[in-house]
């Protein structure tokens, strides 16, 4: 049961992750990269997608259809500042964006960020089986787990440890090899 548990919460690291990886640009249009982008509206910040709709009309241009015309500039604003460097074109309430190609130097920044980002998932990873460690020695010394049943299950961790850090290391070079394709 508590192995089933520590496996969930891994689980949820990893999609997290997977979230995270599909915003960062690769060259191609993904409705995906303006999720991590917010606008400040309504006097808080919010999501793009909660402000309007977002298409790709092409594989190299993204449409912002933005449903309330006094967004229109704040959504502007917050697109031109966040750290993907695109410029949107507005035209009325639509916003376009031209995903320009990447530079050889774009894409090895890129691949710093995505490294950080898998970092970042496997310190998740390892913080989840530090803790998962020592609610299984307090469950002994509680006298709730027999020492080889503490034995069995924190070897049990480490093995479901180092598969998710495997599938962050898989899915890195994944995307490491999506974004140096030219």
């Amino acid at each position: 049961m508590i192995i089933k548990k520590i496996e969930e919460r891994m689980n949820l690291s990893l999609s997290s992750y997977g979230k995270e990886l599909s915003t960062v640009r690769t060259g191609r249009a993904n409705p995906k990269m303006l999720d991590g982008v917010r606008v400040e509206v309504y006097g808080q910040k919010m999501p793009i997608s909660q402000l309007a709709t977002v298409s790709i009309p092409e594989p190299q241009m993204i449409n912002v259809q933005v449903w309330d015309k006094t967004n229109v500039s704040a959504v502007d604003q917050a697109i031109r500042t966040s750290d993907l460097n695109l410029n949107p074109l507005v035209d009325g309430q639509l916003l376009r964006i031209a995903i320009p190609k990447l530079t050889e130097e774009r894409r090895k920044e890129l691949i710093k960020v995505l490294k950080t980002i898998a970092e970042k998932a496997k310190v998740a990873i390892r913080n989840i089986r530090r803790d998962s460690l020592e609610e299984l020695k307090k469950e002994q010394k509680d006298k709730n787990l027999s020492e080889d049943d503490l034995k069995k299950n924190s070897n049990e961790v480490q093995k479901i440890t180092d598969l998710k850090i495997a599938e962050i290391d898989k899915k890195l070079s994944e995307k490491e090899v999506e974004i140096l394709k030219v």
